[in-house]
Formats: structure tokens, C-alpha cells, sequence
């Protein structure tokens, strides 16, 4: 079985999917279709990508430290939300599902 299969055993996991650096889908598994998935990993790329970029400004005007790199990110919508760590990128339902432990669990699925 795929590692990142394993995510969906999460509560309230309901997709995972793991992107190249370039977008394109490499594996999805939940209830999403293929499309659906592909879509999702080019939109976690781009977001991905954002978020280092405010990650950064950040760091410099404020003068602060701990900002970057960014260790994951969340979206999150009145009945899903999407958590993102490296290449790896779920949807959940944003009631009651645990997103420190579902980000905790990404980020070590992101190094395997």
C-alpha cells in the first residue's frame, strides 16, 4: 500500500494527493475523481509557491525569524479545508477533523 494511502485513515481525511515539483499528479487516492485530483495538486503547487513568497517578504519586513521556510499551509472553508505540506496536499472536512495532527502527519509522509 501506497504511504500516502495511509493519510486517508486520518478522521476526516476524505483526499491525498502527491504532486511533482512541476504540478503534475503523481498519486490520489479518496473520493475524488483523477481530474478532479490533477487540479487540486497544480493548485497546491501554485499555493505552495505563494505562500513561500509571503513566507519571505514577511521574514524581511518584519525582521523576524521563523518564517521560512514555511512548513505547511491550510485553507479553510466552512465545510472543507485543504492542508498542504511539501509535495502532499488533502482535503478535509473542516468540522471537528484534528489539522495539527493531520500537518504533524504530512510532513513526515513528505520525507519517506
Amino acid at each position: 500500500m501506497s504511504m500516502i494511502r495511509r493519510l486517508l485513515a486520518l478522521d476526516g481525511v476524505n483526499v491525498v494527493c502527491h504532486f511533482r515539483d512541476d504540478g503534475y499528479l503523481l498519486e490520489g487516492y479518496g473520493l475524488m475523481s483523477h481530474n478532479d485530483m490533477g487540479r487540486l495538486a497544480q493548485f497546491a503547487r501554485d499555493y505552495r509557491r505563494i505562500a513561500q513568497g509571503n513566507a519571505d517578504q514577511l521574514a524581511m519586513f518584519s525582521g523576524m525569524r521563523g518564517w521560512t521556510p514555511p512548513h505547511g499551509w491550510i485553507i479553510r472553508g466552512a465545510k472543507l479545508s485543504l492542508c498542504g505540506v511539501a509535495n502532499l496536499v488533502c482535503v478535509v472536512d473542516s468540522t471537528g477533523a484534528p489539522l495539527n495532527e493531520i500537518l504533524l502527519e504530512l510532513r513526515e509522509v513528505s520525507h519517506w
